[in-house]
């Protein structure tokens, strides 16, 4: 009879499993940082929930918490449909060179037609139409080229009653620029010929939805008080679809998940990049003030984890509706089918 109390056993077991394990998953495992049981999950459906909607109708501006809106093909409603160019050569501007963008707040009024637009420390404030009809928009908007990373694409220019402002705020000549009616193609990770149909977006850098997990910013503020830093929160990553999850960073392996509602609604999206981050989570989007190494420094310490990008941490995932409905607080998450394969691809 066998002696199953023994440590041989167990120990033959894992060697066995070892030699069985296609190299592929041993270097996923590795990669990760995660145990080989966690890689062996692999296979296995994925169940969360829905706990928080965040929508930025302006690029690089402060967004707002929404409980419900629609899912469009191009993202969120709403979501980074506006941005700032620069005046003179219409090229879009970011966090990345002016930190106090964040300080630029947004908001919806309450029957939901208006976008309301404050600077934190000011009392001015804007109030244009959320959704512009073509009339309004050719009574007060100019279209025009606008060039956003290496693309050219078209935009509404808003005239100075609405730029004046924030030209004040920035100390700068900017315009506010809404989205103009030629499709902005998906490219890297979501050109056609990889997602298998062609799909445009508004205004985000690269891909229409970004969707981060709950527990892989717990794991990292973990990490972050040990190395005597402040936690921070998901705005800091600019997600507009946050789950609960259960295990951190499970989602770097995602490909196809759906979101449900006990109506019978099912919203499908092809995970098509992980997220790689610049330093915009340094940015404290309460003072506008950049932090000179966190939370940079502990996320490249562990969180280099795609082949495609190796110089840049990781933080959520890329995603290409499917399909259009009604997105909620609440929903169920599920992670349909789950690839190792994920390399990013410039996408700008």
């Amino acid at each position: 009879m066998m002696d199953f109390s023994s440590p041989v056993l167990p120990v033959a077991a894992l060697g066995l499993l070892l030699v069985v394990l296609s190299p592929s998953v041993i270097k996923w495992a590795r990669t990760n940082r995660c145990s080989l049981l966690q890689s062996l999950r692999l296979q296995k459906q994925t169940t969360s929930e829905i706990v928080s909607l965040r929508i930025y109708p302006i690029k690089s501006c402060r967004g707002f918490e929404i409980t419900k809106t629609n899912l469009r093909l191009q993202g969120l409603d709403l979501d980074r449909q506006w941005m700032f160019v620069d005046a003179k050569t219409h090229e879009f501007l970011t966090i990345r060179q002016i930190p106090q963008m964040t300080l630029i707040n947004t908001a919806l009024s309450e029957d939901g037609n208006s976008l309301l637009l404050s600077i934190t420390g000011s009392d001015e404030k804007i109030q244009i139409p959320a959704r512009p009809d073509p009339a309004w928009l050719a009574a007060h908007t100019t279209l025009s080229q606008v060039k956003i990373w290496d693309t050219v694409t078209d935009g509404h220019v808003y005239g100075d009653a609405v730029n004046a402002p924030f030209c004040r705020f920035l100390n700068r000549d900017v315009c506010l620029v809404y989205k103009g009616p030629t499709p902005r193609i998906l490219q890297g990770n979501g050109d056609p010929r990889l997602l298998g149909r062609e799909q445009s977006t508004n205004f985000p850098d690269v891909h229409p939805v970004l969707i981060a997990s709950e527990a892989s910013l717990a794991e990292l503020n973990q990490r972050l008080l040990r190395n005597g830093a402040e936690p921070i929160t998901v705005e800091r990553f600019r997600a507009n679809i946050i789950i609960r999850g259960s295990v951190p960073w499970a989602e770097d392996s995602w490909k196809t998940v759906r979101i449900s509602s006990e109506r019978g609604q099912e919203l499908d999206f092809d995970v098509v990049a992980r997220c790689a981050r610049c330093q915009v989570p340094n940015v404290d989007p309460d003072t506008g003030e950049k932090h000179k190494r966190e939370p940079w420094d502990t996320l490249m310490s562990y969180r280099r984890v795609d082949e495609g990008i190796k110089y840049k941490p990781c933080f959520g995932m890329l995603s290409a509706p499917r399909n259009e409905g009604v997105v909620e607080v609440g929903m169920k998450f599920e992670v349909l089918e789950e690839t190792m394969q994920h390399r990013y691809i410039k996408g700008f």
